[in-house]
């Protein structure tokens, strides 16, 4: 069963700080389709860099370049975000969400702590672009029941990303319509 907070747990915080991988989900304020027809909702996973908390109703994470910048059109339209980190772990199966708004920072904003340029990723040889900052308005710790049990094993590199799922044209399918 879920359980909800005003704030992030201290046991909470510890699976943030210890996670090598989130989950970011934001949509529009108004809830509307993209410059290019996507979706309203656009959920990311985010590996790479850590999730830095500030305080129990803060959060911060360096953003990098290199794929759509969905959040930040979304943090700027004043609409809601979510994150989400899963404990992997065969002893202590969870699911941590955070529900809050976010503004964007760039990066050299005097207010963004120097511990998060500092922990920036060796493996991403992108630029990086932004900050996300976070405010927490709600969490939510559940069981993790359908989490699957996983090892981490290393970062993804520019050598082993997967270019293979971006060839072809997927707006020329039409709407419904399989292969």
């Amino acid at each position: 069963m879920a359980t909800y907070y005003d704030e992030i747990t201290p046991e909470q915080g510890e699976l943030l700080r210890q996670s090598p991988l989130f989950f970011v989900a934001s949509t529009a304020s108004d809830n509307s389709a993209g410059p290019n027809g996507e979706g309203s909702v656009n959920v990311s996973p985010k590996g790479g860099v850590p999730l830095h908390m500030i305080d129990s109703n803060r959060v911060m994470y360096l953003d990098y370049s290199g794929s759509g910048n969905e959040t930040a059109r979304h943090a700027n339209s004043d609409g809601p975000i979510t994150l989400m980190v899963c404990s992997f772990s065969a002893e202590d199966a969870a699911i941590v969400r955070l529900f809050g708004k976010a503004t964007i920072r760039s990066l050299d904003d005097a207010d963004i702590p120097e511990s998060i340029m500092a922990q920036g990723s060796e493996e991403i040889v992108l630029p990086a672009r932004q900050v996300v900052d976070i405010t927490v308005e709600r969490t939510v710790t559940s069981c993790g029941y359908g989490v699957p049990i996983m090892d981490y094993v290393t970062e993804q590199t520019t050598s082993n990303r997967g270019r293979n799922y971006k060839q072809g044209k997927s707006s020329s399918r039409q709407a419904g319509q399989r292969n």
